[in-house]
């Protein structure tokens, strides 16, 4: 049934809490987003990056209600995603995991691989010092985050690993990273140098 709802119908209703609404939504149009992105960078990981960061900007904006109704739903997302791709080829190399969305920025000197000795030495305390603020998360959240960074796992794997769907998967990383900053910002940490 829930195919014959209109796009706009099904983001009021996830708005309003109904967590399945976004998964239709994802699969009416996941095809035509992922083929977009694609078709711009030429590169399988590149646009699965992409189109996972497309997703979560998506939820981000909806949960905060910064959705605005005046457009249709997937000209929308295909702005964010094509914003996401001018920002990969901005950056001029292969994007960082997580880059391109400032909940993921404290990733990307862990993704940098092209690092000096001196920087190496400041990634590992890095990495160190993330690791350990993930143990402050709850299971659930720390084992997505987990799985995405340090396996490099996409949300529809680390769905079906965990047994959700990626919805659930998605919003985990998303309360995951607000978690982990607020313990950066409780401990004064500075991740960067």
């Amino acid at each position: 049934m829930g195919k014959l709802l209109q796009d706009s119908e099904l983001v009021s209703k996830y708005i309003k809490g109904n967590e399945g609404a976004l998964e239709i939504l994802i699969e009416r149009h996941n095809q035509r987003i992922y083929s977009f992105i694609f078709s711009k960078v030429y590169d399988k990981e590149v646009a699965d990056d992409i189109f996972q960061d497309t997703f979560i900007k998506v939820i981000n904006t909806l949960k905060k209600g910064k959705y605005n109704e005046e457009g249709k739903f997937l000209p929308w997302v295909m702005r964010i995603a094509h914003n996401l791709v001018i920002d990969y080829f901005r950056k001029n190399k292969r994007m960082p995991k997580f880059e391109g969305n400032d909940d993921f920025n404290i990733f990307s000197v862990i993704a940098d691989g092209s690092l000096n000795a001196e920087n190496q030495i400041i990634k590992d305390q890095v990495d160190f010092d993330v690791r350990r603020l993930m143990e402050e998360l709850p299971d659930d959240q720390r084992e997505v985050l987990y799985m995405r960074i340090y396996r490099d796992m996409s949300f529809k794997e680390i769905a079906d690993a965990t047994d959700v769907s990626i919805n659930t998967a998605l919003g985990r990383m998303r309360y995951a990273l607000i978690n982990l900053r607020k313990v950066i910002e409780k401990n004064n940490m500075i991740l960067v140098n």
